[in-house]
């Protein structure tokens, strides 16, 4: 917290003034956190002509991007490096510097406790670092998804004990990232932004902000609007997951394929969204978003049955796979506890090395608790990182998938259906596949030794 308390002579933001340099260009933005969300956010303003001054704990993130490099593989390094020549991007470590930029945007992340309690860590830090140096005539977006009235509740009174006041002398916001890593048909620039504010001049502020670089905004009511509409985007989608997954586990039971039904039942040209099984929930969103709302509905007496069923079915999945696995392997007269067991992918989705959350961490300690040996493959995860919930598993290293590796394997288990892999080659020299992916079927390969979990 700042040591004084500006006085009202100090107050007084000039509306029109920060407007007029955001619509000039000349406004600087502050991006906090430069992970998955920050960095495409910070290279989209760039490009735009922005000046970005990005904050990041990590000083090995922030030299590397200094240095032109890319933290994230899906993102090449010349974007980094065109920016960073231009002078339109800088890293730093140093939070003292944010009185600089007229516009603060955090992207830190939102996980859960072991309790699936809501964990706003990372935003009250980021907020009382903001709040150390905030100054009149700022405005401060929050990215992070959270649960409806975090903005209003946790941020606002934060910002307001420096002598401050929200809408008069600095200008809060709302909205909601909406990345999807590695998706090559949407980009930060042509994805709508949803935008809500705290009173209107928050809201004309953010919204002529991200019109600048982003093609299209979405203005709504408040900040808790806008907190609401991304939990809901993405409980529409663990709801659905879920329905999948459990219509996989039923299906197989009667010896119909769920893919094959998926295919035939979204040729209907209205009425139906196609949704995908899996084995289990992966990235920083599904599997985190729906339990901030069932969190927050406590505090109304409301208990949200549906979402926290569907997050119950969800979870189960790796459990299922497991099982199918193991019991496919037992089949072949292996006992599984002296089974060796390769996974292919431990991205939580194809074609990226983002392992947020991956199901496939979950995968791996199941296996090895029934006493198996695990190794993995993934193109685009040399190494496992270090994660809160699977700490033992860093370190461990991708191994070459060639066919004399494959045939040491007693099964394979495609985990994450990443384009660079072989399948035939795997199909051919593998004992036994288990697809969670359909990955085989995809790539028109049909052999009795592929077996759909």
């Amino acid at each position: 917290m700042p040591t004084h308390h500006p006085s009202d002579a100090e107050h007084a933001a000039d509306v029109p003034a920060l407007l007029a340099r955001i619509q000039a260009r000349q406004a600087r933005i502050g991006i906090l956190g430069l992970g998955y969300v920050g960095l495409p956010l910070a290279l989209t303003a760039a490009r735009a002509g922005f000046s970005v001054l990005g904050f990041d704990i990590n000083p090995s993130y922030v030299a590397r991007l200094n240095g032109g490099e890319s933290t994230i593989k899906h993102i090449p390094s010349s974007l980094v490096a065109e920016a960073v020549i231009a002078h339109r991007l800088e890293a730093t470590t140093d939070f003292s510097r944010l009185d600089e930029p007229d516009a603060l945007l955090i992207c830190v992340p939102t996980p859960l406790t072991k309790y699936r309690e809501p964990d706003l860590s990372y935003v009250k830090t980021t907020a009382r670092a903001i709040a150390a140096r905030l100054r009149p005539g700022q405005l401060i977006v929050l990215e992070s998804t959270t649960y409806p009235g975090t903005t209003d509740e946790v941020l606002r009174p934060l910002f307001e004990a420096t002598g401050l006041t929200s809408g008069k002398d600095f200008f809060l916001a709302f909205s909601p990232e909406r990345e999807d890593p590695g998706n090559p048909d949407f980009a930060t620039s042509t994805i709508p932004k949803v935008i809500g504010g705290d009173g209107p001049d928050a809201l004309a502020l953010a919204n002529s902000l991200y019109s600048e670089f982003v093609a299209t905004t979405v203005p709504v009511s408040s900040t808790a609007t806008a907190e609401a509409v991304k939990l809901t985007e993405n409980i529409f989608r663990a709801v659905n997951i879920a329905l999948v997954n459990e219509l996989k586990v039923v299906y197989s039971a009667m010896g119909i394929d769920i893919w094959e039904v998926i295919e035939a039942a979204k040729t209907k040209p209205f009425g139906f969204m196609p949704f995908y099984p899996g084995p289990g929930l992966g990235g920083h969103c599904i599997p985190i978003d729906p339990f901030y709302l069932t969190w927050k509905a406590r505090e109304f007496d409301i208990t949200t049955r549906f979402i926290e069923l569907a997050g119950e079915i969800n979870t189960h999945m790796p459990y299922y796979v497991v099982d199918r696995l193991a019991g496919a392997v037992d089949e072949r007269g292996v006992p599984f506890s002296r089974a060796a067991i390769l996974i292919l992918g431990v991205a939580y989705k194809k074609n990226v090395d983002d392992m947020r959350e991956s199901p496939s961490l979950k995968l791996i300690e199941l296996i090895e608790a029934r006493g198996a040996r695990v190794d993995y493959h993934d193109p685009h995860v040399p190494e496992l990182p270090p994660t809160r919930k699977h700490a033992p598993l860093a370190g461990r290293r991708s191994i070459p998938l060639t066919p004399e590796i494959l045939r040491t394997y007693d099964a394979v288990l495609i985990a994450t259906d990443h384009d660079a892999v072989d399948y035939r080659s795997v199909v051919e020299n593998a004992a036994l596949v288990i697809d969670t992916r359909n990955a085989c079927a995809k790539a028109g390969i049909v052999s009795s030794r592929v077996i759909k979990a």
